[in-house]
């Protein structure tokens, strides 16, 4: 069968930098050495990323592909006459030993030691973003966050409604209820980020912009917060992992909140090249918080009238820190001083006083913008776009659009899979140097 696989076709050229050797050894102790012998684990591995490569998301249809295929026999070191395993396999050890000793991240690390071994890491720069992808439910069967739930009996619960229920309980402080709630897959978020709302979930990306190869993914819900903090967990899983801290994070304005941007410049030291998350500029005509200036020393504001915004005008037995819940601190004119002054048409026409509120990473929110006037960041804008190149990938190739499966750790598995595929394509097709056969209905 050697002699009917092309030399430059992209599976041999996948199968050249595939390595399963620790694979194998991470799933040893997951095998019984007694019993009817099992499925190899590597032969489901090598069918999935045959499936994932060329977009084939029906485990059925990738079994009845594998079977007529030579290339994909030839890739599953299948011989003319070896048996397919049935597509029920798949289930079986994705919800039993792939999901208990977390294979497919083991897989997808594998193969980025792999790419960091061929230079295809820098490091000095990674890029972040995150795609919805719909999950695989109605929107009719759903109810409201408010309303009180009636489960059933637990021994009928399905599997994401028990990791779900898990997970509230393990919640510390408890989430907040969000606006709906699906039935059939309640970990999944309702969200409206384009058109009509749907319930999804979040892949996130880490990527390095040397070679727009995927350091990390890491599913999360659809929101802002939620978003942010899978790329902390991101950041810090590779630098545990691999030793690898970028010089720079590269994002959109979801990551240019105060916190975030405190998190990188003080605890990870990392330049933020990300636009800064600010609503402070006002659009009917008054000052602009811009236009007040402000002395470190004396921790005041001074207006374009020459007056001083503090956040104490008297002194307290007990000093107060005077930060609110949203780790800002509030300043505030003197209403004798704003009474009298002739700019206050510009600034506060509406309020007695001029108020400000500062935020405690304000000092990592002006470096950020500082960067942002360097030829650096404007690199850095055009470098943000090798992530989106690989959402398009994922959803246009790869087909990954809408999830198969249900539950947040089935949308972790599938995430880990296509961008373990896409690395995989992209390794194979850059250390080759040209086009391969079979890569265009996977590139």
């Amino acid at each position: 069968m050697e002699e009917f696989v092309p030399q430059d076709h992209l599976l041999r050229a996948i199968d050249r930098y595939l390595d399963l050797t620790e694979f194998r050894a991470h799933l040893k102790n997951f095998y019984s050495h007694i019993g009817r012998p099992s499925v190899d684990p590597e032969l489901i591995i090598r069918m999935l990323i045959i499936g994932y490569c060329y977009g084939i998301r029906s485990e059925r249809r990738l079994c009845e592909e594998v079977h007529l295929n030579l290339a994909c026999r030839w890739f599953c070191h299948l011989g003319i006459h070896d048996r397919v395993p049935d597509h029920s396999t798949f289930s079986k050890n994705r919800h039993g030993r792939f999901r208990d000793s977390d294979a497919f991240r083991e897989l997808f690390e594998s193969v980025l030691r792999c790419c960091i071994a061929e230079g295809l890491v820098g490091g000095e720069g990674f890029a972040t973003d995150a795609s919805v992808i719909k999950a695989d439910v109605r929107r009719q069967h759903a109810v409201r966050g408010t309303q009180e739930i009636d489960w059933g009996d637990p021994a009928q619960w399905t599997r994401p409604v028990r990791e779900y229920l898990a997970a509230l309980d393990a919640a510390n402080p408890p989430a907040d209820l969000p606006k709906s709630i699906s039935l059939t897959d309640p970990g999944s978020s309702w969200t409206a980020t384009a058109g009509p709302a749907f319930f999804a979930y979040s892949t996130n990306y880490l990527v390095d912009v040397k070679a727009g190869i995927i350091v990390d993914v890491e599913p999360s819900s659809t929101n802002h917060a939620a978003q942010t903090q899978a790329t902390r967990v991101m950041i810090d899983r590779v630098e545990q992992q691999f030793q690898v801290k970028p010089q720079r994070l590269i994002g959109d304005t979801g990551y240019g909140s105060a916190a975030m941007l405190g998190w990188l410049v003080k605890h990870k030291g990392i330049e933020p090249h990300v636009p800064v998350w600010d609503k402070s500029e006002r659009k009917d005509g008054t000052f602009t918080t811009s236009a007040f200036i402000w002395d470190e020393q004396a921790n005041e504001y001074r207006c374009p009238g020459g007056y001083v915004l503090r956040s104490q005008w008297r002194a307290f037995t007990n000093p107060r820190s005077h930060i609110t819940k949203a780790g800002k601190i509030l300043y505030h004119s003197s209403q004798r001083d704003c009474q009298h002054c002739s700019l206050k048409a510009q600034c506060c026409p509406n309020t007695p006083t001029r108020k400000i509120a500062r935020s405690i990473h304000e000092d990592d929110r002006d470096a950020a913008r500082r960067i942002m006037d360097t030829p650096r960041y404007q690199q850095s804008r055009c470098e943000r776009k090798k992530v989106e190149m690989l959402f398009a990938h994922l959803k246009r190739i790869v087909k990954l659009d809408r999830l198969r499966l249900r539950g947040f750790s089935a949308a972790h598995d599938e995430f880990l899979l296509a961008a373990t595929a896409q690395n995989l394509r992209r390794l194979a097709i850059r250390l080759t140097g040209g086009a391969l056969v079979g890569a265009a209905s996977a590139s």
